[in-house]
């Protein structure tokens, strides 16, 4: 049972002390959602909180949190933390909040807790809620903390999008192609593979994919299989029971439970070591996983999206990649051409992310001139549109003028001449791509590898590769 207590103000005191100030202010176009079993504080929340925010849906049954969430495109939950007469321990709340945590990653959650519970509240801090309000609430501290959770909303949001290269198909015929063929491959369950190199936007064509999907409603789980550790590898997809190993504490659902009605993306597949892509085929063969430390089997329902920049078809033929796992993931598979071969796409996207960023920092539209549009024709670009973006949100920045230059951009004629000779193939230009960058971060391995649109273990592979020494 909740511990609202009294209501600071009556429902009549409240009209008359909102009603001159309020009625003059914009409301904030934002979803806010307020979970709690008590009438009386859903009524109080949703008075109060309408006056500033477009949408306040109130919910009295936890058990439909996620289908509202996804129903009402919500962004702020404030959610009380018992639900159950006799049960004052909280730990309903961190259920449902970790529950939304694995579903919603970006959604943003404040407890509403008693004093007694501050401590289980806390603890909610730790697994993710941004702030926690005690019962009963002080009305101008409530309206802050939701505006601010509505920003770093938004915040996370964006930082989401530029992580997808934002969005913009283009439109050469290369890339309309593979568009189309997704927006067919999205109706179906299918599983896709997604070829590309580094910076291509194979995470927005996944996304696409979702979001044409009758599965859109539901749940898009992004998984980075290059970073995960390998000892964390089962624990994180699959999941765990309280005690299956030290520091399981609690029951955890893994990555696919968490993508269940809706859609998980595979990231980086190729780098998925030869013993744990047996426990992989498994769960993607079967539809079903099985937690550590139990011997139950889950059932679910997923679309499976995969991508790499790796050759997948030469890793089996070297027996680096399982055959059978390849066929599995690749009932279709879609490659993404790289920038340097669909320049034709090469202004749109400058527009686009010149328009993005002016936006995002508030400043005028910058505009690059027929001149330089042509030098930058001739870069290779082997960062692709990762690299593009990153460059543009540079100029945007530095820039001085109302047009933006190559040195805005951080490119020299040294780049443009690599770009334009022939003779030199694309192992020597990342070669060199990465040996200026790290001359440029004086050495610094996590700055390298941001700029360059890689993780910090492929950067080293790379490295590697070509006999790069950090000095």
């Amino acid at each position: 049972m909740s511990a609202f207590g009294q209501c600071p103000y009556s429902f009549v005191q409240f009209k008359e002390k909102y009603r001159t100030v309020l009625g003059k202010m914009k409301k904030i176009n934002s979803s806010i959602l307020v979970v709690d079993d008590q009438e009386e504080v859903l009524i109080a929340a949703k008075l109060i909180l309408k006056r500033y925010f477009e949408k306040v849906i109130v919910l009295n049954d936890p058990r439909k949190l996620l289908a509202t969430i996804a129903d009402e495109a919500i962004e702020v939950v404030l959610l009380d933390m018992n639900f159950r007469v006799g049960y004052e321990d909280g730990k309903e709340g961190i259920y449902r909040l970790q529950e939304v945590r694995e579903h919603f990653p970006l959604v943003k959650l404040i407890l509403m807790t008693s004093y007694a519970q501050i401590e289980r509240a806390v603890e909610g801090i730790k697994l993710g809620a941004i702030d926690y309000m005690m019962k009963p609430w002080e009305n101008d501290k409530l309206i802050e903390n939701i505006k601010q959770a509505v920003k770093q909303f938004r915040k996370s949001k964006g930082k989401s999008e530029e992580t997808a290269a934002s969005f913009y198909q283009g439109e050469s015929d290369s890339i309309r192609g593979i568009y189309k063929m997704a927006e067919r491959v999205a109706k179906t369950d299918a599983n896709v593979l997604i070829l590309g190199e580094n910076g291509t936007g194979k995470y927005v064509l996944a996304e696409f994919i979702h979001q044409q999907s009758d599965r859109r409603k539901g749940p898009f789980i992004h998984v980075d299989l290059g970073s995960l550790n390998e000892n964390l590898f089962e624990s994180e997809l699959f999941g765990y029971a309280k005690g299956a190993f030290t520091d399981a504490n609690q029951d955890r659902p893994g990555r696919f439970e968490a993508a269940n009605g809706g859609t998980i993306f595979l990231d980086e597949i190729g780098n998925v070591p030869m013993h744990l892509q047996t426990k992989l085929l498994q769960v993607i063969q079967s539809k079903k996983s099985i937690r550590l430390g139990e011997s139950k089997a889950r059932e679910l329902d997923v679309r499976i999206i995969t991508a790499t920049n790796m050759d997948l078809a030469d890793a089996v033929s070297k027996q680096l990649f399982r055959e059978d796992l390849y066929y599995r993931i690749n009932t279709i598979s879609l490659e993404i051409p790289p920038l340097r071969e669909r320049k034709e796409d090469l202004k749109g996207m400058i527009d686009f992310f010149l328009a993005h960023f002016a936006d995002k920092y508030q400043m005028d539209v910058l505009l690059i001139s027929a001149e330089v549009l042509e030098q930058l024709r001739q870069y290779n670009w082997p960062g692709n549109i990762r690299e593009l973006q990153n460059r543009i949100e540079r100029a945007v920045i530095l820039a001085d003028d109302t047009q933006i230059g190559l040195e805005a951009l951080g490119i020299n004629t040294e780049m443009l001449q690599l770009g334009a000779d022939k003779d030199k193939t694309l192992s020597d230009i990342e070669k060199i791509k990465i040996e200026q960058t790290l001359a440029k971060h004086l050495g610094n391995i996590s700055k390298t590898a941001t700029e360059l649109g890689l993780s910090r273990p492929a950067l080293y592979r790379k490295m590697e590769k070509y006999g790069i020494q950090n000095k």
